[in-house]
């Protein structure tokens, strides 16, 4: 008989108690900030019809990392790789129904497959949180203002991470106006630029050479080097920060240095993969030397609910991965300590297991976390399981105690003890 492995499928991943425990405290930061600024949870199914990613989603994730197979109707499905389009599908089949604008948030675990690397799984749990039917700046800058508070609830500060700000609308302006590209083009250069920071130098000017018509190739690696050197809107070439684009995008820079978002900075190459972004595009990125990367990021995609057939609904977001939150507080040293959800652990003393259960009863009755160790093992080893288990207190519940009715109270980390009754054990811990 073949032996089974005990490893996971490849690029996701088992969590034990301890890891559970620190992707809870993730889920909780995200929910908790969501809600203080008014956003309502919602989910959607894990499969969806193909159809809903071939015409918005880009083509890479479609064609090489999706989880599709067709079901028993004959139907091609797939486990979703993001959440935007299913969130659009159900704002669209209720679109006279709901009260906007809507601020919506979820967290589900989506797939894709790709090679597994730091940051990067093929089952993955993210944030999505959006804001449907405000056409205007506030909007975005109510977005980013969430995902900068999100960083600040986990402890980060400026210094730590940086807010990279681009614009489709300013971005398809120059590949029409001022690289001379058209549609086509323009979709290939963009795709280029949205995999720059992975390719080396020579091989990014290769591929834009073969971009260009040729009679346009030296001109037009002239201007994309110009352009690339742009580190602010002032830098742009004359006919383009002249443009409403530059003006809108710098009205959004003036809004939020006035909300004290100082970290966020202008990024000409900064792309997004997916076509559905219209207008403001945005990435976060780990300043730390040991992780600088984007870790989440998102923009305004205007007409995505409209795509269904119905009235589209001005519409910004942003998707908000686990793992390199996960990887951003380890590199910045913001893991909190997470102790298990077990308060106490019921060490037994003698043959009172019965008369111990009345006990731990009470305490659970009252709001109590308790585990009691069942196994008649000597006290010693009782405590070893314990500790293993991270527990906050031990309980030691013998057949003196019981009499009593005052039990001895350890503090795990402090090791005092205390000889209390139910009723002050349950103050001590509420």
């Amino acid at each position: 008989m073949t032996k089974l492995s005990t490893q996971s499928y490849k690029g996701a991943r088992d969590f034990y108690p301890e890891d559970k425990r620190l992707q809870n405290y993730i889920f909780n930061t995200w929910r908790k900030v969501c809600e203080r600024y008014g956003y309502e949870e919602y989910t959607a199914p894990v499969l969806e019809p193909i159809e809903l990613y071939t015409s918005k989603t880009s083509d890479e994730i479609v064609n090489e990392q999706t989880y599709s197979f067709t079901d028993r109707g004959g139907r091609t499905v797939v486990m979703r790789p993001e959440m935007t389009p299913s969130v659009s599908r159900m704002v669209a089949a209720r679109r006279q129904e709901l009260p906007y604008p809507l601020r919506w948030y979820s967290i589900p675990d989506c797939w894709r497959y790709e090679r597994p690397q730091r940051g990067r799984n093929r089952q993955f749990w993210q944030l999505n949180v959006d804001i449907f039917g405000v056409d205007t700046v506030d909007a975005d800058l109510e977005i980013i203002s969430l995902a900068d508070s999100i960083m600040k609830q986990f402890g980060a500060n400026e210094s730590m991470y940086q807010i990279k700000i681009n614009s489709r609308k300013l971005i398809n302006l120059i590949m029409s106006q001022y690289l001379e590209l058209d549609a086509m083009q323009a979709k290939q250069m963009i795709q280029l630029f949205d995999k720059k920071d992975k390719l080396p130098a020579d091989e990014f000017v290769l591929r834009a050479r073969s971009i260009f018509k040729p009679e346009k190739v030296e001109s037009g690696l002239e201007k994309l080097y110009l352009l690339i050197k742009a580190k602010t809107l002032a830098d742009l070439p004359d006919n383009i920060k002249e443009s409403q684009a530059v003006s809108e995008i710098q009205v959004l820079f003036t809004l939020l240095n006035d909300h004290g978002i100082t970290s966020a900075t202008f990024d000409i190459t900064l792309m997004r993969g997916f076509d559905y972004y219209t207008d403001i595009v945005f990435e976060v990125y780990d300043l730390d030397p040991e992780n600088n990367r984007a870790m989440f990021g998102g923009g305004r995609y205007d007409g995505l609910v409209g795509a269904f057939g119905v009235e589209p609904v001005a519409t910004v977001g942003f998707g908000m991965g686990d793992a390199p939150i996960e990887n951003f507080l380890s590199s910045h040293k913001l893991e909190p300590r997470l102790p298990s959800a077990t308060q106490v652990y019921a060490i037994i003393v003698g043959d009172v297991l019965s008369e111990a259960h009345d006990v731990v009863k009470m305490l659970r009755g009252s709001g109590i976390n308790v585990a009691i160790d069942i196994t008649n093992r000597k006290p010693d080893k009782q405590i070893k399981t314990a500790l293993k288990l991270g527990v906050q207190y031990l309980l030691f519940i013998g057949a003196e105690e019981l009499t009593n009715k005052k039990y001895i109270l350890r503090n795990v980390e402090t090791q005092n003890e205390d000889i209390l009754s139910v009723e002050e054990i349950v103050k001590i811990l509420h």
